[in-house]
């Protein structure tokens, strides 16, 4: 039985590990976000002075408590916190690290009580230290995706704005009135930088620091080029609206062609853990001989490694740069 709830335990591990290194999201490459990160320091650089990021951080460590801004200040907090607002918000940093940390004690003192041994502690620990992080980079996927779903909408409020004659901040504020959440609220703190006298560039670029996309990177390109050139802002962003319009529509199609190979990532995922399911009901007495046995034990590690290699060639495989 104590084979049985390890060999289970880290099956969860593995599988959790597989949809970590699953086909990312549409708009979140992790290969985009760096590149925009590169570029928006680069251009904070040109401009001088202190980023966009920099002041947003400064104003968030200020309305905290004393022992709060110290526990935000450690190393990696930053990170998190950029994650947490990507994904919402909700907690500070170290409260999820707090998370974190109680339920990997939880899980090491479950995996000693039900095994009695060092590893089922680590594996149960370690488990239940990811969950918090993996419900984050989850909720932060998903909120981008909404947010650039909305937009070709909200380009499309800010060009009828605009041809009625209001100006572009009001345009703003009409978007974060008409739409719904997340991108309401990301365009209302746009609004509100523009209203407290921060230029059109460093607002701009602030809305695509806080949502890190090719699709907002298109849009405030098309803003800021349009401040430094001239010309009609309204027929660029009809253009605009129209590129990410289609953009999706290319999207979608290459979804439809590629589930196949998508099926075959989850199936590749799932299949092992269904047959231990399976043969540890139906045989229990022949998982116990597999571990035991020496070959056996190297027969399930490379049975691990080959399965995470093919789910890492088909991600390979079905990675989406449009």
């Amino acid at each position: 039985m104590s084979i049985s709830i390890f060999l289970a335990l880290v099956g969860v591990a593995v599988f959790l590990l597989i949809q970590g290194l699953a086909v990312p999201a549409f708009g979140d490459q992790a290969r985009a976000r760096r590149k925009l990160k590169r570029r928006l320091a680069q251009i904070e650089t040109e401009l001088g002075g202190q980023s966009t990021a920099s002041l947003m951080r400064e104003k968030y460590l200020r309305e905290l408590s004393p022992l709060q801004r110290e526990l935000e200040s450690l190393p990696m907090m930053e990170a998190l916190a950029r994650m947490i607002e990507q994904a919402g918000g909700g907690l500070l940093a170290h409260q999820v690290v707090v998370v974190s940390a109680l339920l990997g004690v939880a899980g090491a003192v479950a995996g000693a009580v039900l095994l009695h041994t060092a590893l089922a502690m680590l594996v149960g620990a370690g488990i239940c230290i990811a969950l918090p992080f993996l419900k984050l980079r989850f909720d932060r996927n998903r909120r981008m995706s909404k947010l650039e779903e909305q937009l070709p909408d909200a380009v499309d409020v800010i060009r009828r704005a605009l041809r009625a004659g209001h100006p572009f901040s009001a345009a703003l504020k009409l978007v974060a009135e008409d739409l719904e959440q997340p991108i309401a609220k990301e365009f209302e703190l746009t609004f509100g930088d523009l209203n407290y006298g921060n230029d059109v560039r460093r607002a701009m670029l602030g809305l695509l620091d806080r949502v890190p996309s090719v699709t907002m990177m298109s849009f405030v390109t098309a803003v800021l080029l349009q401040r430094e050139t001239g010309g009609n802002l309204a027929e660029i962003l009809e253009q605009i609206s129209k590129v990410v319009r289609g953009r999706f529509k290319f999207f979608r199609k290459v979804r439809t062609l590629s589930a196949e190979g998508r099926m075959s990532a989850w199936v590749l995922a799932l299949v092992p853990l269904v047959l231990f399911a399976a043969i540890s009901m139906t045989q229990p007495n022949y998982l116990p001989t597999l571990v035991h046995d020496e070959l056996g034990r190297k027969l399930v590690v490379g049975a691990v490694v080959l399965g995470l290699i093919g789910t890492l060639w088909i991600r390979k495989l079905l990675r989406i740069e449009v």
